[in-house]
C-alpha cells in the first residue's frame, strides 16, 4: 500500500460535497493549510464525536489559516443523514470517496461486520496539506480510535505557523 509522504505533492483528491460542489484539493488556496479528515461514515459513533468536535473548532482553525473538510465513502444520502443527525452546520462534508482514492491516500479499508455498516468503507485518516499542495502531516488509523486530539492539533498548527517548524518524516 502506498501512502502520502511529507514534503511531497499530495495525491489527487476530488469528491462531491453536500454544498453541491465538486471539491478538489488542487483547487484549494488556504492561507496556510488544508485539513482533510477521512471518516468512516454514518455508522461510526466515534466519527460522530470527532466531527462534532471539529465543527466546534472550525472558527479556530480558520483563524489560523486552516480550511477543513471531511469526507467518507458514504453515499450522499448517508452523508446528509450524518450532517443532520450530528448537527454539522459549518464543516464542509464530502461523500462518495472511491476505493482507489482511499488507497492512494494510504487509508485502510474494512468490510462490514454489522448490518448498519456499508459493505466497504475506509478507516480514519487526517492530513494537513500545505499551501503548495504538499503533505505536511499524516495520521492514518486502522480502527476508529487513536486519532489526533483536535484541540492539541490546533495548538500544534499555531506552533507550526509561529515557528516555521518544517514537515517531518520525509524518508521511508
Amino acid at each position: 500500500m502506498s501512502r502520502p509522504i511529507p514534503k511531497q505533492k499530495a495525491p489527487e483528491l476530488s469528491f462531491n460535497t453536500l454544498e453541491g460542489e465538486l471539491w478538489s484539493l488542487k483547487d484549494q488556496a488556504p492561507q496556510n493549510f488544508t485539513l482533510v479528515v477521512f471518516y468512516r461514515g454514518l455508522h461510526c459513533p466515534i466519527c460522530k464525536s470527532y466531527l462534532q468536535q471539529l465543527e466546534e473548532l472550525i472558527p479556530d482553525f480558520r483563524e489560523k489559516g486552516v480550511d477543513a473538510v471531511a469526507v467518507s465513502m458514504d453515499s450522499e444520502k448517508r452523508a446528509r443523514l450524518s450532517r443532520q443527525k450530528w448537527d454539522l452546520k459549518k464543516l464542509k462534508l464530502g461523500y462518495g470517496l472511491d476505493q482507489e482514492a482511499a488507497k492512494s491516500w494510504g487509508l485502510y479499508l474494512s468490510e462490514a461486520i454489522k448490518d448498519e455498516e456499508p459493505d466497504l468503507f475506509s478507516e480514519p485518516g487526517l492530513f494537513l496539506i500545505d499551501d503548495s499542495n504538499k503533505v505536511y502531516y499524516v495520521a492514518i488509523n486502522s480502527n476508529p480510535w487513536g486519532r489526533p486530539h483536535l484541540p492539541s492539533f490546533l495548538k500544534a498548527v499555531d506552533y507550526i505557523n509561529s515557528s516555521g517548524y518544517p514537515a517531518r518524516g520525509e524518508h521511508n
